[in-house]
């Protein structure tokens, strides 16, 4: 497996590119789509683009037997339909998204060819999967859709994102809620209609007392909060009729999750006692850990422990994260995401890949996926 992780490196990298030049913000995975599910054909494997958008390439599938799903996501942050600028260098690839989720789809596209071409089907079925819309308000829709497929058949998935180090392993799911907040007044003339209310001003104190809130405390969890966008008014002249926010809480413990929806709304309600219009809309909701049976998720975890320490020498790193995973975690089906890859500034359009961590990112991956298989 040393061999082919060295010698597929100019096909992986052609790859990567090849995927750099086709846009896939979440919900609009098209083209991304029917470019990998043509690879996988071109390659002589069976695959096909289920309502979801996503890819799915089956290996030893059959109507009944047991599943391992593993994944990457085709689509990318960033919202642009059309190709975004890409640079090369000796050890860079410079690209928004090229590290998340794009090099990390190769990787895994360039590893199941591999044993797809070099393995027996196993007995236990595979799930080579190019999954829609795990970013921002793409809600895990393709993984969500894989898991309500087969889910009282899977026995575990493994999905490969990240990108900060190869130790890191998120095996547990980090919830979280996500809403659309509009306040509307009456508004009017700056000057003429002085003293109206503002949605502005009405918006901008209803996130001050958010950020007052106290996140709720329990020990090894971690609570967060943030307003993402505001919008509003019509000029500057204009009291302000309408505004609105995103915000968003998070938690890696339900409990928590739930004590946060609480707060929130208790500062919604009383804004609206006081007679203020509040529409909220719930655009974002993700999970946190089900009922996982722990002997099965620890069987992973050790797994790809082993395999992280032979192919780097330092025991694997686990944390929690929102990931793929949460919509199978949610389920009880153990789960674990795992870097296959290494860069930098994702999220952003100065993104970067380290061209020298595509060799132990695959080597990495084919040592797990060896695992999972025998």
């Amino acid at each position: 497996m040393k061999s082919y992780a060295v010698g597929c490196q100019p096909r992986l990298q052609a790859l990567i590119k090849a995927m750099c030049k086709i846009p896939a913000p979440s919900h609009h995975e098209q083209r991304r789509a029917e470019f990998v599910c043509k690879w996988f054909r071109d390659q002589g494997f069976p695959a096909y683009i289920d309502e979801a958008l996503n890819v799915i390439c089956p290996w030893g599938v059959t109507d009944e037997n047991d599943v391992i799903a593993v994944m990457a996501h085709t689509d990318t942050v960033f919202p642009d339909l059309s190709p975004m600028p890409f640079e090369e260098t000796a050890r860079y690839f410079r690209c928004p998204g090229v590290t998340d989720d794009t090099a990390h789809l190769a990787v895994m596209m360039i590893c199941a060819r591999y044993f797809m071409k070099n393995y027996p089907a196993p007995a236990r079925g595979m799930l080579f999967i190019a999954n829609s819309c795990e970013e921002g308000l793409g809600n895990l829709k393709g993984s969500r859709q894989i898991v309500k497929q087969y889910g009282s058949r899977m026995q575990a998935l493994i999905t490969l994102d990240g990108g900060s180090t190869l130790q890191r392993v998120v095996n547990e799911a980090v919830g979280s809620h996500r809403y659309r907040v509009r306040i509307k007044t009456e508004g009017g003339h700056s000057f003429n209609a002085f003293g109206n209310r503002n949605a502005i001003h009405v918006l901008s104190q209803m996130i001050g007392d958010l950020y007052a809130i106290e996140v709720p405390q329990k020990e090894n969890s971690k609570t967060t909060f943030n307003v993402g966008t505001i919008e509003g008014g019509t000029s500057v002249n204009t009291i302000a009729q309408e505004a609105q926010m995103l915000y968003e809480y998070r938690s890696d413990d339900r409990a928590c999750l739930a004590k946060m929806k609480e707060l929130f709304y208790a500062v919604v309600e009383d804004y609206r006692s006081r007679g203020f219009d509040v529409a909220v809309e719930l655009i974002g909701d993700r999970p946190c850990t089900g009922d996982v049976d722990p002997g099965q998720q620890r069987a992973l975890e050790a797994l790809v422990n082993a395999s992280i320490l032979r192919v780097t020498g330092v025991p694997a790193d686990f944390a929690s994260g929102s990931t793929d995973c949460n919509a199978a975690l949610a389920e009880g089906i153990p789960s674990v995401c795992v870097s296959a890859c290494l860069g930098g500034k994702c999220h952003t359009r100065e993104e970067y890949l380290d061209l020298t961590s595509l060799e132990p990112g695959v080597c990495l991956t084919m040592d797990v996926l060896s695992g999972l298989i025998n």
